[in-house]
C-alpha cells in the first residue's frame, strides 16, 4: 500500500511488519492459525538444575547461524494470516527477514551491528534507522534486543545463565536485581528447552515461546517449530522452519542493503510506535 502524501510533510508508513508483516503487507488472505503446542501434563524426566544449566550453555555454542524458509501463522487484534518468510540469522547481531508472496519479496528487513533497514519494494520505500531496541520493535513488535531475537529464532531461550536462579519443577527461574526475569522449562526426555517466559515488572508474562518438533541435525537437536506469544498484546506467531541450514557461512553483505535508485528514503520513525 502507498502512504498518503500531504504537502510539506514526509511520507509515513503505518504499522509493524517483518515477522508480523502478514497483518499489513502479506497477500495470503485469512487463515486458521494452528493451535499452540501443548506442554506435557507432567515432565517426562526430572532434570537437575546443573543439567539444565549445562544444556543451555552447550546449546548456545551449537547454533551460530541459520538459513531457512518458514511458514508463519500470525494472529492478533488485526486478524489472522499465513505467509512465508525467508529467515537468515547470524548470531549475535545480524538478521535478514524477507516476507514473500507469489510475486516475490514484499518486505526485506536487514539488521546488523550498525543499522536496521526496511525496504518495501511495492511502495518504493526504503526506511533506515539506528539499530536500537525501539526500532527493532517498530518492525517486529518483539520487545527484545537483537541478540535475544537472533537467539529465539534459532531455538535458544534468550536467558543469561549467569544470573541468580532457583529451580521450580522442571525449569529454572532467573532473576536480576531481585526481580524474576526469565523462566526456562525442560519438559522432555531430551535435554532441550521446551518453554521460555519473560516477565514484566509486575511479575506477569510479557512474552513467551514454546520450542517443539525437535529434529536431529549434525549440530544437535533443533526445534523446527517456535511458537511466540505476547499475551498483553494478544499476538501469536507460529513459526515452522522447513529444512533449516544450520551454521552455514552467511556472507556479511546479506545483512546490508543499498538504497535502490528509484526508492524514496525515509527515517524509520515513519513507522510510528
Amino acid at each position: 500500500m502507498s502512504p498518503r502524501r500531504k504537502r510539506g510533510r514526509p511520507a509515513r508508513v503505518r504499522g509493524p511488519a517483518v515477522l508480523l508483516a502478514a497483518a499489513l503487507f502479506a497477500q495470503a488472505g485469512c487463515a486458521t492459525v494452528s493451535p499452540a503446542p501443548s506442554a506435557p501434563a507432567a515432565p517426562v524426566k526430572s532434570w537437575e538444575a546443573a543439567q539444565i544449566i549445562d544444556a543451555l550453555s552447550q546449546r548456545h555454542g551449537q547454533f551460530r547461524s541459520m538459513r531457512a524458509l518458514a511458514r508463519v501463522d500470525y494472529s492478533g487484534p488485526d486478524g489472522k494470516r499465513t505467509f512465508q518468510e525467508a529467515v537468515h540469522v547470524q548470531r549475535p547481531n545480524r538478521l535478514r527477514l524477507e516476507t514473500l508472496s507469489m510475486l516475490g519479496a514484499i518486505l526485506i528487513v536487514t539488521v546488523n551491528d550498525k543499522e536496521i533497514v526496511g525496504y518495501h519494494p511495492r511502495e518504493g520505500l526504503f526506511l533506515r534507522g539506528e539499530r536500537t531496541k525501539r526500532n527493532l520493535f517498530r518492525y517486529t513488535q518483539i520487545p527484545l534486543e537483537l541478540e535475544e531475537i537472533t537467539m529465539l529464532l534459532v531455538g535458544l531461550p534468550p536467558v543469561d545463565e549467569k544470573l541468580a536462579w532457583r529451580q521450580e519443577g522442571s525449569g529454572l527461574v532467573f532473576s536480576a536485581n531481585g526481580r524474576k526475569k526469565d523462566l526456562v522449562a525442560f519438559e522432555s526426555e531430551q535435554a532441550v528447552p521446551t518453554r521460555w517466559e519473560r516477565f514484566d515488572d509486575a511479575g506477569g508474562v510479557a512474552l513467551s515461546a514454546r520450542f517443539s518438533d525437535y529434529k536431529t541435525t549434525p549440530h544437535g537437536l533443533f526445534p523446527s517449530r517456535v511458537f511466540i506469544e505476547a499475551p498483553p498484546q494478544g499476538r501469536k506467531l507460529d513459526i515452522r522452519f522447513e529444512e533449516p541450514e544450520l551454521n552455514a557461512a552467511l556472507p556479511a553483505e546479506l545483512f546490508f542493503q543499498q538504497k535502490p535508485a528509484h526508492a524514496q528514503e525515509l527515517p524509520i520513525e515513519s513507522l510510528g510506535g
